[in-house]
């Protein structure tokens, strides 16, 4: 009798054990799956904007001013020198900004040297690695993009980002949610799935302010 339910206990176990076996692989399954597409849908939405970076030359409060101020500058130079076709088109705002790298440095110097300071500017319109960044009900996930990046001196402080295309720019000091004008700046350029996917509202909660060209 003992042996009859010890064989069944042991029966049980096995099974137990399969189920659980089962349950992992399938969680592991569903968790690589997820991977693969948020990867898909990354790659999709990298290939559809460009992100505007600006790297101050440390975490001083002077140095940190001086990187909002040549924020503001920047985004207003180009509203100005980037004709309203280019500001429409990725291809050829892309164009226009590199032939444009030398007088952003000379930009971005004249704000630095108006502001007290002796650093210099770079600009380059380059590739890199971005974290995963959320404002408001909008994250877009972390992965390579192409950005105009300004280099403020030693570029060691805290950085500021927008997208300038399509034309919106981020900033965390308002909590707000995308405006129904940046939706749709969004959704012409990126498929369902891909737009769908930065209004993921598991994401975490930061804030946003939108500047328009």
């Amino acid at each position: 009798m003992k042996t009859r339910i010890s064989a069944e206990k042991d029966v049980w176990k096995m099974k137990l054990g399969l189920l659980i076996c089962v349950m992992l692989f399938a969680c592991f399954l569903s968790a690589g799956v997820h991977k693969i597409e948020a990867i898909s849908l990354q790659r999709g939405i990298q290939k559809e904007v460009l992100r505007f970076h600006v790297l101050a030359n440390s975490d001083s409060e002077e140095d940190q001013a001086v990187k909002l101020k040549v924020r503001d500058d920047i985004l207003n130079w180009l509203e100005k020198n980037l004709s309203e076709t280019e500001q429409n088109d990725l291809i050829q705002m892309k164009k226009k900004v590199k032939v444009l790298l030398p007088q952003i440095e000379q930009e971005a110097a004249k704000i630095i040297k108006e502001n007290g300071m002796d650093y210099e500017a770079e600009a380059e319109l380059a590739t890199s690695m971005f974290p995963a960044k959320s404002y408001g009900d909008c994250t877009f996930p972390a992965g390579k993009y192409s950005a105009l990046k300004i280099r403020l001196g030693d570029a060691k402080g805290h950085n500021w980002w927008c997208v300038l295309f399509p034309r919106l720019c981020f900033m965390d000091c308002v909590e707000a949610v995308v405006p129904e004008q940046s939706q749709q700046l969004l959704q012409k350029v990126l498929t369902e799935e891909e737009y769908e996917s930065l209004f993921d509202p598991a994401e975490d909660e930061y804030r946003i302010e939108f500047r328009y060209f």
